[in-house]
């Protein structure tokens, strides 16, 4: 996609420890997670605010725990992530001033429409534990991601250690290891939008799972602060941040979808 920077090479260089440069003026390197890239959300955001600010965003899409690792490296000037227990112990440890919430969604238990393991219904950490003791096959980001990090706190409310042949690590994005899970007939955890998205190329697969509290999926914009790295373009994000959350971004989160999809595929959090 149009955004997307996310290459090897690039991360290669981010990873090596080299000293970052001063950011170009009209630049921002957003980090942020592949579902928000595969849902096709930033095709939609951030042409406007190109358009309105006459810059360039360069878009780092990485699952959420390398998003704030980049960060704390001193690789991105803002943040849009969702996993809120690592984003406020990231403000805690003084890389960023505030966390702001931007949207939400939610996430879904899809699996084999036929469901070996019968967890249909609405609780999911009863359904981990059923999917476990069936050993019935689960593919798991396995990348230290938002999503992961949610999955992996089902596993532990379900009183699960997922471990074994059935349990299946794609170290990879939302959008391949859904592929993963249709092409194994697997059980996956993963976001609306993504799903919405992607269901047609993921037809052996059907919402299993939907409607649990814990399965809330809240995004948030964070500036990565300038008085830990003062090479960032820490003017430029905070007019980025502004703009999620003002009423024209959040108006492009509200309609983003709808269309296309017949459903939204964020909900916007700030109230105007």
């Amino acid at each position: 996609m149009k955004h997307l920077i996310a290459t090897f090479c690039v991360l290669a260089a981010l990873a090596g420890g080299a000293s970052p440069l001063p950011a170009a003026g009209g630049t921002l390197t957003l980090a942020s997670t592949t579902s928000t890239l595969d849902s096709g959300l930033f095709d939609a955001l951030i042409p406007p605010f190109e358009k309105k600010f006459s810059c360039t965003v360069k878009v780092i899409a990485v699952g959420t725990g390398q998003a704030l690792r980049l960060a704390r490296d001193g690789n991105a000037d803002v943040l849009l992530v969702h996993d809120r227990e690592a984003e406020e112990k990231f403000v805690a440890a003084g890389f960023a001033r505030e966390r702001l919430d931007v949207m939400h969604n939610d996430f879904v238990l899809v699996g084999p429409a036929a469901d070996p393991a019968g967890v249909r219904g609405r609780d999911a950490a009863a359904a981990c534990r059923k999917i476990a003791a069936a050993t019935a096959r689960f593919a798991s980001r396995g990348d230290d991601s938002g999503t992961h990090k949610q999955e992996l706190r089902l596993w532990k409310a379900a009183g699960v250690r997922p471990s074994g042949p059935w349990y299946l690590e794609s170290g990879s994005g939302m959008e391949a290891t859904l592929r993963i899970a249709s092409e194994k007939l697997a059980y996956c955890l993963v976001d609306r939008a993504t799903w919405l998205s992607h269901r047609q190329e993921a037809d052996a697969l059907a919402i299993l799972v939907e409607g649990d509290p814990e399965l809330f999926n809240p995004y948030s914009v964070i500036v990565v602060s300038p008085d830990k790295f003062p090479w960032l373009n820490t003017g430029l994000a905070r007019k980025f941040a502004a703009f999620v959350r003002s009423p024209a971004g959040q108006a492009i989160i509200r309609d983003f979808g709808r269309e296309r999809f017949g459903a939204p595929l964020y909900f916007p959090d700030v109230v105007h």
